[in-house]
């Protein structure tokens, strides 16, 4: 949450990357004059039949096989690529996939194949029968779950012919299933010999696993993980491989994308205990606050990961001595984590801190709000309003939804309840209620309260109320009655506004604009929800 700083470093870059998305949009406005002249599907389509048809000596296809598309690339310059897959009598064929490679005119240019042996079998008719390769498979994941007792385990073979092994010959690959003494799905494949019921190979079917942690702030969560050999690792290849690793209280070695800290790895994909004494425990918490707010953006507002590409981010836990911070860089494109203090803070971890800072990352790849002055408080109320939707939309029982910032990390040395409070901001003692012309020239993390009353505000509405157990009383500068439209719409006013119509020097005039031009784009000019965000500015003084 960056309480004391957030980085600002790299305003080369920035340029950089302001220079290379303006190109990248000019390209999506402005199509390429020779777009109408690539090949279309059918045609990369039509070309690579007839090149199967001329190239089926090369390609090994016999009369006993069959091919089927998997996937079909055109490239800028006009260039094909068809994938396929193989059937032998009707049987897959492991290792049989292959590549046809043509040229923009649609002429051969060559193939890539996975194996390249002659497929001929002298029967399709297996020795091992079919229950005998199920026992097989099941043996196989319970002796990969040794000492756990698993439960509704089955499983299910299929024929197939087996290439990738040497000489084709016929197998049963069996995928085997079950649950853990958890309940967490466990599976693994078997290839077996279909003549002699000899094992061939066998490889957990779930590149990711599910596993579970025991965390400081949100109780036990679940958590998808990466098995690599015969240990864990605390990696989300469901979202984009994001990952956490310990910085081994450090600061200098690992303060940029040079040294990402020790990936967090584990033997039995049971991560944390809930408590400090075990390190892996605020991994745990940092890890969980990026899935969700990972989810949170893809579910919610159709964002692939933080940059919107797919790729995820990762987590550095126990990051300097006792540091009382958090903060996102974007040169590592990566969350930062201290312990805290242990007086005024815990270890800052928590689920709306976590959302809080990855928003700046969101914030950075569109409309880059300056961090300072007005825009700078508005970068700032960015991330306190999306920390808080994410919070709200995790829906965890140890950590439910509120309009208190950073509550979970706070200690008793600080005086109160939390950071920052959107209904009324000034309870913290410093930060903004309404907009003055004074409001540029404090803190972003004080001037961002204008912008996180008008949030809590637009989607609550002014007057006492209770939500979850917490009670709040907002008022309004010019003594309105504001009638908030919920949280979704919040969050998609907000989010639209950000990334279609905000700049890097929007101020809170121009936030009150990009605000109304979203509503009028997604509930109209007349409607009920553009109104409300035009009482909800003027009632903190932003007319």
């Amino acid at each position: 949450m960056s309480w004391i700083r957030q980085h600002v470093r790299g305003s080369r870059r920035v340029t950089a990357g302001l220079a290379t998305a303006a190109t990248l949009l000019a390209g999506v406005l402005s199509p390429a004059a020779d777009a109408a002249e690539r090949p279309s599907r059918a045609a990369a389509l039509d070309n690579a039949a007839t090149a199967l048809a001329d190239q089926a000596a090369s390609l090994g296809l016999t009369s006993a096989q069959e091919t089927s598309v998997r996937d079909v690339i055109v490239d800028k310059d006009g260039a094909q690529h068809v994938r396929y897959d193989r059937t032998y009598r009707q049987l897959p064929v492991l290792g049989g996939d292959f590549v046809v490679h043509m040229a923009p005119d649609g002429t051969y240019r060559g193939a890539d194949r996975a194996a390249r042996a002659e497929i001929s079998l002298p029967s399709t008719t297996p020795k091992v029968p079919a229950p005998r390769a199920a026992d097989l498979g099941v043996n196989a994941l319970r002796a990969a779950n040794p000492g756990d007792p698993l439960k509704q385990v089955k499983a299910k073979p299929e024929l197939v012919v087996d290439a990738l092994h040497g000489a084709p010959r016929l197998a049963w690959r069996t995928e085997a299933t079950g649950l853990d003494s958890l309940g967490n799905p466990v599976a693994r494949t078997l290839l077996t010999d279909a003549r002699t019921g000899v094992r061939i190979d066998a490889w957990d079917t779930m590149e990711s696993a599910t596993g579970e942690g025991q965390s400081l702030y949100s109780g036990t969560v679940p958590l998808e993980t990466t098995l690599s050999g015969s240990a864990y690792q605390l990696k989300d290849p469901t979202r984009g491989n994001t990952y956490t690793a310990d910085a081994a209280d450090k600061m200098d070695a690992c303060s940029d994308d040079t040294c990402n800290g020790r990936l967090l790895t584990d033997d039995d994909n049971r991560w944390g205990t809930g408590t400090t004494a075990d390190r892996s425990t605020v991994a745990v918490d940092a890890q969980y606050g990026s899935d969700m707010t990972w989810d949170y953006y893809k579910d919610v507002h159709g964002r692939n990961g933080i940059g919107n590409d797919g790729k995820g981010s990762y987590n550095r836990v126990h990051y300097g001595t006792r540091l009382s911070n958090a903060f996102w860089n974007d040169g590592c494109f990566c969350m930062t984590y201290g312990d805290g203090n242990g007086t005024q803070f815990g270890p800052m971890v928590g689920l709306d801190v976590a959302a809080h800072e990855m928003s700046h990352g969101v914030t950075s790849r569109t409309a880059r709000l300056v961090y300072s002055g007005e825009s700078g408080g508005l970068n700032e109320a960015t991330s306190d309003i999306f920390g808080t939707l994410v919070e709200f939309y995790a829906g965890n029982s140890q950590d439910t939804g509120d309009y208190l910032i950073g509550e979970k990390v706070v200690r008793p040395g600080l005086g109160r309840d939390a950071l920052r409070y959107m209904d009324k901001p000034s309870k913290d003692g410093s930060s903004a209620d309404h907009w003055s012309s004074s409001v540029g020239s404090i803190s972003v993390h004080h001037s961002s309260g204008v912008a996180n009353h008008f949030a809590y505000l637009l989607a609550e509405g002014s007057g006492t109320k209770t939500i979850n157990g917490v009670t709040y009383d907002s008022p309004t500068y010019n003594r309105s009655t504001v009638t908030g439209i919920g949280r979704a719409k919040l969050g998609a006013i907000w989010y639209r506004a950000l990334t279609v119509y905000m700049t890097s020097s929007t101020n809170y005039a121009g936030a009150r604009t990009a605000t109304l031009n979203a509503a009028r784009d997604l509930y109209g000019a007349a409607g009920t929800e553009y109104n409300a965000v035009a009482a909800a500015w003027s009632a903190v003084n932003v007319n």
